[in-house]
């Protein structure tokens, strides 16, 4: 692939292809890395048709590095895995949510359920929530997985009445320097109801998070977002202090909000599309970790995938001009922190024609902080 006139060390790996027998689409990529075995998992939806609604099962890819220079070989990826665990009767899971916990060695898959081909549209216009809160464990770096767990009841309770429908992410969790776990998600918030269904164009979402404090035994609700607030990602900041700093990446309509743990949220730009962000030790600055942020570049379509660096993550308008990873159609991303090196991996909805095929692509952090703007990596 051309990728235009920067001599960048970017590696595409094609892992799930637009179409399989039967019109499989594979959709709403997840990926998270697990440093001690160098290994990466992979997740996406399969489906029978682009379309939301046929979400039909979750797959997961394994890939391990050969060896520790990333661009001196290719990695050893394992063939497609249905995940048979990660559903429930009657019900689609979407939406994969992985995270790791590093003290029990342990893998969390999180994901919704949704009744049979219920849409999100329809929750929307009645107030009936059909969707489920539910996860997956492994603890031998996903070669098995555990049998699903309903967590509805548990964590969200009665609050569901007031939520149209909700999910999680899409892309990954983090855990935070207090081992602190934390499941970026959104609801529906119904503000009012007439006759039981509620008042037209009232009901939008808001960003929150599920979190645990005891290695992801028990898990409780997180505070929403007072600004209206969809997809989401979230990520640690320490800064100069060594203070952590919880901060969100939400989807909107018209721009994306950024928001603090403390702090108010405020927009930025772009908008349109789910994004990925991450946070990774900075080499220097004023804070201990800077952000790296992946979402379409182009503001007429989803197209031109695109990182985005910020090197003083705790002002939002520190964003540098991105770097171009693909030219032409781009969706969805999430992407991963190698933890050596200063390499970067992500997995993305992109392809010539349409952005539904996925692929995984690898990248150093000397490529994001080349002088310029815009450059497209090669």
């Amino acid at each position: 692939l051309d990728f235009g006139t920067y001599s960048f060390k970017v590696r595409i790996k094609q892992l799930y292809l637009k179409k399989g027998p039967g019109g499989i689409t594979y959709r709403i990529p997840a990926l998270i890395y697990l440093q001690h075995v160098k290994t990466f998992l992979a997740f996406a939806e399969k489906r029978t048709s682009p379309a939301d609604h046929d979400a039909k099962i979750l797959v997961m890819r394994r890939g391990t590095r050969k060896k520790m220079d990333l661009f001196s070989s290719e990695k050893e990826w394992l063939e497609g895995l249905e995940l048979q665990s990660a559903t429930l009767r009657d019900y689609c899971p979407m939406n994969p949510c992985p995270v790791y916990e590093k003290n029990s060695k342990t893998v969390f898959l999180f994901f919704i359920c949704v009744l049979g081909n219920t849409t999100e549209k329809w929750q929307i216009c009645t107030g009936e929530n059909k969707t489920r809160l539910c996860y997956v464990t492994s603890g031998d770096n996903g070669q098995t997985w555990s049998e699903v767990r309903d967590l509805t009841e548990s964590v969200i309770g009665e609050t569901i009445h007031n939520w149209a429908t909700f999910a999680v992410g899409p892309g990954h969790g983090v855990q935070l320097e207090n081992g602190r776990l934390i499941i970026p998600a959104y609801a529906y918030y119904i503000p009012c109801r007439c006759f039981s269904y509620p008042i037209p164009y009232t009901v939008h979402p808001r960003a929150l998070s599920i979190y645990s404090e005891d290695e992801g035994r028990t898990w409780c609700l997180g505070k929403m977002l007072s600004k209206h607030s969809c997809e989401c990602e979230m990520a640690e900041i320490i800064d100069h202090e060594g203070r952590s700093h919880l901060y969100c990446n939400a989807r909107h309509t018209s721009y994306r909000w950024e928001a603090l743990s403390g702090d108010s949220a405020g927009g930025t730009p772009p908008s349109g599309c789910q994004g990925s962000v991450i946070g990774f030790p900075a080499p220097k600055h004023d804070t201990q970790t800077w952000l790296l942020f992946m979402h379409p570049t182009s503001t007429t379509g989803r197209s031109d995938m695109g990182v985005y660096l910020n090197r003083s993550p705790l002002h939002s308008s520190k964003w540098e001009e991105p770097k171009i990873i693909h030219t032409g159609p781009s969706g969805y991303s999430d992407l991963a922190y190698n933890g050596d090196k200063g390499t970067f991996s992500g997995l993305m909805e992109c392809g010539k024609e349409t952005e539904l095929e996925n692929a995984f692509v690898t990248f150093t952090f000397n490529d994001v902080t080349q002088i310029g703007g815009r450059k497209k990596m090669d």
